[in-house]
């Protein structure tokens, strides 16, 4: 347990780090003057002087940051400093720690189809296959699934009726068998991660429209990897089609918000997704890999937001100043940046609040 908790914990540090070396890199390939690279925030633990630069490890375990002179809107004479330097290469600095993201979110997946990874296929494919299992994709709320404790990403093994097995590696299979036994208990034989275990659930009789007997959504899947020269292209491919699909998910939110449907998006805090690193480090390296990808792209999108105190609200004023060719006055940018930082910081203290009744 230990050991997970440090994994996670090292992964999430580890995001935010490499989101700020991004900004450094690019900063120094510019030749602006970076005072400090820093992992975590201040009070200092330990700190060497590298040529201009400190590079730090300090006390609160809360992320990484870059400090460059003029960097928050404030005058400097110096000529290095990040306020000195042109629109554009203050937006490339700017745009940097969002790119990390995606790089990270590429290499991640790269890595994960040359160990191999679990694909969707179809219910009728056969041949070579590596591991064909049917799992689930997703559970219904208050379905027969949820209450017998079954799991996103679950794989069902098994089904048991009056002490008869029957192995399951097609989604027809399981059809047929809850259907042929509505209203009836069975016994799902369940691998989840290196777990095996079995649970007792009851298709039911007159499901609710759109969901099935048991309440889930189901994939059939095999394993599948690539070489080491196909496996980087993959991970750009996947890296490109995962955000698209966040982002098609977010403006379906947003859609439904409007049109008064459920939206389908719950918030979650660091509390929540630390939570789910060590849940998802339990299933194995490919799929831990694969999740930290996934959480990079979240983050990547949105830290993009033109969001005052993110890097896209940094891009937001960069572009008003473009268009006006004349900076906003250094005072109202840092108010509105503050502004918001509040905003952020209070929704990440009532999200959390929320991560831990549920979890707790």
């Amino acid at each position: 347990m230990v050991l997970t908790i440090l994994i996670a914990f090292i992964s999430l540090i580890g995001l935010v780090t490499l989101h700020e070396f991004g900004h450094f890199i690019v900063a120094k390939k510019f030749g602006v003057k970076v005072e400090e690279f820093g992992i975590g925030f201040p009070p200092r633990i330990i700190g060497k002087k590298i040529g201009e630069t400190i590079y730090s490890i300090n006390l609160l375990p809360l992320g990484a940051f870059v400090k460059m002179p003029g960097e928050i809107g404030e005058k400097s004479d110096d000529s290095r400093s990040f306020s000195n330097q042109e629109v554009w290469k203050r937006a490339l600095i700017a745009f940097a720690g969002v790119l990390s993201f995606w790089i990270i979110a590429a290499v991640l997946f790269s890595i994960v189809f040359i160990l191999g990874t679990a694909v969707s296929i179809d219910d009728e494919a056969n041949g070579n296959l590596v591991n064909p299992a049917v799992q689930i994709a997703a559970i219904s709320a208050g379905s027969p699934a949820e209450m017998a404790g079954l799991k996103p990403g679950d794989a069902i093994k098994e089904i048991i009726i009056d002490n008869q097995k029957f192995s399951i590696d097609k989604i027809k299979q399981i059809q047929e068998i809850t259907n042929n036994n509505l209203g009836k208990e069975l016994i799902l034989n369940v691998e989840r991660g290196k777990e095996i275990f079995e649970t007792k659930i009851t298709p039911r009789v007159l499901p609710p429209k759109g969901e099935g007997p048991m309440g889930v959504t189901l994939v059939r899947t095999a394993i599948k990897s690539y070489s080491w020269y196909q496996a980087p292209w993959q991970g750009i491919l996947a890296t490109i089609n995962m955000t698209k699909a966040v982002i098609q998910g977010y403006l379906q939110a947003i859609k439904n918000k409007i049109s008064g449907l459920p939206t389908g998006v719950d918030l979650m805090g660091p509390v929540g997704i630390f939570h789910l690193f060590t849940q998802v480090s339990k299933l194995g390296a490919s799929y831990f890999l694969q999740f930290v990808g996934m959480v990079a792209i979240y983050i990547a999108i949105f830290n993009i937001l033109p969001i005052p105190a993110v890097d896209g609200g940094k891009l937001l004023f960069l572009g008003i100043e473009a268009i006006r060719r004349k900076p906003i006055p250094p005072k109202i940018e840092e108010k509105i940046t503050a502004a918001f930082f509040m905003a952020l910081i209070l929704l990440m203290v009532f999200v959390t609040i929320k991560d831990v009744v549920r979890l707790f």
